[in-house]
């Protein structure tokens, strides 16, 4: 049997996946939170096979919770739910620890399928993750410029794109102010950018901001 956690913070949404993972013989246990916070804390007490995480959560990144959940439990494997498939998402949760990554958009089925490739230890990218990525591999097909950057860049960006400032940023990654302003310049060197103004049109004109 296949133990699941369910982390979304809409109600509504973990009623409707509730329904689709009872339907399935071979799921065990359904937990659900509706915070990163309470999903790491749940996760000191339970050890689920697959954990279905919200890209979209508020507060701490899906990045950091990805990774904050590893080192719970190492062998957890995450399926990252988004609304896009937009680069570089997929890969840099992956590279977090993320084992699964699908949008909102797929059917009940390739779920089911994507948790049991999950709790048998593989991988799992969602139809539109694959096609995405394999059009990135095509000549001429334009590079997003936030294949530039890290993991941790990818989230800080988004912060600083919603308004954070450097001060929460770091409380809420768990950095010093310093080291979240040296990414901070890191980042607007590596997209050609000189503030934030920049960054958030730069994220709003490659759909960024849709999953952030």
């Amino acid at each position: 049997m296949i133990n699941v956690l369910m982390v979304d913070e809409q109600e509504l949404v973990r009623t409707g996946l509730r329904h689709i993972l009872e339907r399935c013989p071979e799921i065990g246990e359904i937990h659900e939170v509706s915070t990163g916070e309470n999903a790491i804390s749940l996760c000191r007490e339970i050890t689920p096979d697959v954990i279905l995480l919200d890209l979209s959560l508020p507060g701490m990144s899906a990045f950091e919770i990805t990774r904050r959940l590893k080192r719970v439990h190492r062998t957890i494997g995450i399926i990252v739910i988004a609304v896009h498939a937009k680069s570089p998402y997929p890969n840099r949760l992956m590279d977090a620890g993320a084992s699964g990554y699908l949008t909102k958009d797929c059917d009940s089925s390739e779920l089911i399928q994507a948790i049991q490739a999950v709790a048998q230890g593989e991988c799992y990218l969602g139809t539109e993750a694959a096609k995405q990525l394999a059009l990135t591999v095509f000549p001429g097909t334009p590079a997003s410029p936030f294949e530039k950057l890290s993991g941790r860049e990818m989230e800080i960006l988004l912060k600083l794109a919603e308004g954070s400032r450097v001060s929460d940023i770091a409380s809420l990654l768990c950095l010093s102010p310093k080291t979240v302003a040296t990414y901070k310049y890191r980042i607007y060197e590596k997209l050609g950018t000189r503030n934030e103004v920049g960054l958030l049109r730069m994220a709003m004109r490659y759909g960024l901001l849709e999953a952030a």
